[in-house]
């Protein structure tokens, strides 16, 4: 009897919780194509200790680091359009994605310059020796062996911007959490059992991920892992 009766709620409650993981699934795709993109070419310019460009991009990455996902969610959706310039002057959903997509760029940079970094100073001066220019040696020698070190700290951080998302509804964003007290509205007496099913469904977007880098870990020999802090 009691089964039946979850299972029904379970049912009743799942379109809606579809729904919302639609919104989660776009908004956070689009936060860590976008993130990866702009923390990547970060991370590539601190690398080389350029002095103006390391202090303007290592105060970047530090406020964004330092200070709460809300307190920035909050910046950008009630702040920056009151400032009156109108270009600004962001719905929730454009909000979203330029704070969930910086916040995520913050995260990528410092793996980028952290694995560039681990790279042995030896693989630079090789590439130096055989005649390439920069650009040649950064495409064709570091950042292949470079990249093969973010595979587990870029997934963790991935997995941690899908959570993340839960934040946005603060802004009125429809994402899972939202949708899922959307429901809690509906069934007041099953709010656990809800906030269950919600955990449930971010397990199951999380959990491949995670996967997919332990599999990648394994695979590429010689890879390890690089610490945020």
């Amino acid at each position: 009897m009691m089964f039946e009766y979850y299972w029904k709620l379970t049912v009743s409650v799942m379109p809606f919780l579809w729904q919302g993981f639609k919104e989660t699934f776009t908004v956070s795709l689009v936060a860590i194509l976008a993130g990866s993109i702009i923390g990547t070419v970060i991370g590539i310019i601190r690398s080389y200790r350029i002095p103006v460009l390391t202090q303007l991009f290592g105060g970047y990455v530090h406020i964004l680091r330092g200070t709460p996902f809300l307190v920035q969610l909050y910046v950008f959706y009630f702040v920056l359009p009151n400032t009156g310039i109108e270009w600004l002057s962001w719905d929730s959903t454009t909000a979203a994605f330029v704070a969930l997509s910086l916040y995520t760029s913050c995260y990528v940079a410092e793996i980028v310059c952290s694995a560039i970094d681990a790279v042995p100073r030896g693989q630079w001066e090789a590439a130096t020796a055989v005649g390439m220019s920069q650009l040649q040696k950064l495409w064709h020698v570091i950042l292949p062996q470079a990249l093969k070190l973010t595979i587990a700290p870029m997934s963790s951080v991935y997995v941690i911007i899908i959570k993340s998302t839960a934040i946005l509804s603060v802004i009125g964003i429809a994402e899972l959490t939202r949708q899922g007290e959307v429901s809690m509205l509906r069934f007041p007496r099953d709010v656990l059992f809800i906030y269950g099913l919600i955990a449930l469904v971010y397990f199951v977007y999380c959990y491949p991920i995670l996967k997919f880098s332990k599999w990648a870990e394994n695979k590429i020999s010689g890879s390890q892992r690089l610490s945020l802090d």
